[in-house]
């Protein structure tokens, strides 16, 4: 660092000791990227964890369970996000990370539409005419107020992939 001050010295430049570091490029990010290092030794570009926990933090706040919106509105918000924050970090080279965070956007959402159908019920009618089978919209329905558990082991067969690529639902991966 003192050889930087004295180098940008004589440029008659200042360093910013508190936004500057001298440091190993691992442990630190740039722009919102990180390096890592794949098999084979070879240096990939990540997305750094502040920028990616700002992220989850953002969609947990668009895709409440309480927001008290239909599930289109939650959709076209979350694409708005969503779609900008892949246009940023398109270069990062973890498509492991965003098959996750795909994954876990979807979990988050199907919890959102079995709390839109509320009873058991409504539920099950819902599950049913969505080609459930009977066992798993009995089970679904049975436990209805257990949304987050639900939305994960049971769900995933009848709201897929393909039910939420129809609501327009952006991708990372």
């Amino acid at each position: 660092m003192a050889m930087l001050r004295r180098l940008y010295g004589r440029l008659r430049l200042k360093v910013n000791e508190t936004k500057s570091a001298v440091a190993s490029a691992f442990g630190s990010k740039f722009l919102g990227y990180g390096p890592w290092v794949a098999a084979g030794g070879l240096v990939k570009r990540k997305v750094a964890a502040t920028p990616l926990l700002a992220f989850k933090r953002r969609i947990r706040g668009l895709t409440c369970r309480n927001g008290g919106r239909s599930m289109t509105a939650v959709v076209e918000q979350l694409r708005s996000y969503v779609q900008g924050w892949k246009a940023y970090f398109r270069l990062a080279q973890t498509p492991r990370v965003w098959l996750e965070l795909d994954k876990w956007m979807r979990h988050r959402l199907r919890a959102i539409q079995l709390k839109h159908w509320r009873r058991g019920i409504a539920i099950y009618r819902e599950l049913r005419m969505r080609g459930a089978p009977c066992a798993v919209a009995q089970q679904v329905a049975a436990n209805s107020r257990r949304w987050w558990r639900n939305s994960d082991r049971l769900l995933k067969s009848v709201l897929t992939i393909a039910h939420f690529d129809r609501l327009s639902v952006p991708r990372l991966s």
